[in-house]
């Protein structure tokens, strides 16, 4: 008999995120899809993670472990380097990466541990400048790694967090204040109380030594630090440029739970997976998917490649490969779409490679286990309609600006709750529905009022 536990339960279970680093083998093809060998992103298939509110429905109660040893490490380095192995395309291009100056260095891989969690790097994505706010959240985010150490250290270390993350809100709290948006000021000072408040409450979890308390409470505080810097996003940072204007875009943030039915699964039958959009960084391509989910696009459509390193969907049936919009008949395509660290806005139509810019830092990387993505055609940028793919890996020896995807596929979202599940599904599996759960007020131009 299956044992029914919240998503969020199972997860804690699990001791660490479900990683398969396989790849196919040589001369394989690489997501694609069964009417386009060119066309990896026909076969993604979107995962969602549901609230602490929505069920799994389980069948064992603990997660298999999965490493990830030094020797696939090694061979997530070889891919990003060289790309001599035979290693499967990506159907789209990312294998074809060839002679890159930029990884030319093996340093350049191992400089730094990556920012793999989707929440951070949606924090660390949004188009502010407030040096107080980070200040208060980096030691926050530090606590997961200092949860890391076993017995009294792991919490000595927690504690040192929590003091500084405590001590940069006091000093910083007016620059904090300041740098709020006029109309969301009341809202982000709301938040900076419970921040406070929380704070105190963490500090007396550490103090009585309640280890399995402070994951869930550094998890509430960090909500409040992400709800703050939203806070200070006055209005769209940038315009669209006008030949993409008239789609349907987001500008700003929403939310989505997709809901996956299960078979033939002993460990799962049922889960909802929660989104994160960022039309902030990706307008063009987060407002398509959007307009498709309210269409309906997706309900009742079968998960399309499952293979270990991705999870993909979108291709209908039919001989079309992406949407085909029924007030014009034809298929709708989006140019490919990427925010870089220091521009004011993305670039379009090409990938970074092909701008030269081999070093260049995108806003959001394929750094976390459920990275979300537009798939399109190999040799054609703006080929992106419907398709879509989970990333099912994490980034170790291969952080952003230094593996095969960031750079040519245009990310526009993380999954955020039961992430981990997304390795559970198998093609065949069906998303029963997707729904916006917030942010649809940010949706502009939406096609699918038009064409009801």
């Amino acid at each position: 008999m299956s044992t029914i536990i919240s998503c969020n339960t199972y997860s804690s279970l699990a001791a660490s995120k479900l990683n398969n680093p396989s790849l196919p083998s040589e001369g394989s093809s690489f997501l694609r899809t069964p009417k386009s060998c060119s066309f990896w992103n026909r076969q993604f298939l979107p995962k969602c993670s549901s609230h602490k509110h929505v069920h799994c429905q389980l069948q064992n109660e603990q997660q298999k472990k999965r490493s990830f040893s030094l020797k696939e490490c090694a061979i997530s380095v070889s891919l990003a380097v060289g790309l001599i192995t035979g290693i499967p395309s990506l159907d789209w291009s990312p294998m074809a990466y060839a002679a890159n100056p930029a990884l030319s260095d093996l340093s350049v891989l191992i400089s730094g541990p990556p920012i793999k969690d989707p929440g951070a790097l949606l924090r660390y994505a949004l188009p502010i400048d407030n040096k107080a706010i980070r200040e208060v959240q980096k030691p926050l985010e530090d606590i997961t790694e200092s949860l890391k150490v076993a017995g009294v250290k792991g919490l000595d270390s927690v504690e040192r967090n929590v003091k500084q993350a405590s001590r940069s809100l006091k000093q910083g709290k007016s620059s904090i204040i300041s740098g709020l948006a006029e109309s969301k000021k009341d809202h982000g000072v709301e938040l900076l109380g419970k921040l406070e408040v929380g704070m105190e409450e963490l500090e007396q979890i550490v103090e009585d030594r309640n280890r399995d308390a402070v994951a869930p409470k550094q998890k509430e505080l960090l909500q409040y630090v992400g709800g703050v810097e939203e806070d200070m996003v006055d209005g769209f940072p940038f315009e669209v440029p006008e030949e993409y204007r008239s789609m349907p875009l987001l500008k700003g943030r929403a939310a989505v739970d997709m809901k996956v039915k299960v078979q033939d699964n002993p460990n799962l039958e049922e889960c909802v997976f929660h989104i994160v959009l960022d039309g902030y960084n990706a307008p063009v391509t987060a407002g398509n998917f959007v307009d498709l989910v309210q269409r309906r696009f997706y309900d009742g459509m079968e998960i399309q490649r499952a293979d270990g390193f991705v999870v993909q969907t979108g291709d209908p049936e039919g001989p079309a490969e992406g949407f085909i919009d029924p007030s014009t008949e034809k298929s709708r395509t989006i140019p490919l779409e990427i925010m870089v660290d220091g521009e004011k806005s993305p670039f379009y139509g090409e990938t970074l490679e092909e701008l030269g810019l081999y070093k260049a830092q995108t806003k959001l990387p394929f750094n976390a286990f459920g990275t979300m993505a537009m798939a399109r055609d190999e040799f054609e940028d703006n080929s992106a309609s419907s398709q879509v793919f989970w990333l099912l890996k994490e980034s170790e020896l291969t952080p952003s600006n230094a593996n095969i995807l960031d750079g040519r596929y245009a990310v526009f979202g993380y999954v955020t709750e039961n992430e981990d599940f997304l390795a559970d599904l198998k093609v065949g599996d069906v998303i029963e529905s997707i729904q916006v759960v917030s942010g649809l007020d940010n949706l502009v131009n939406p096609s699918y009022k038009i064409a009801g």
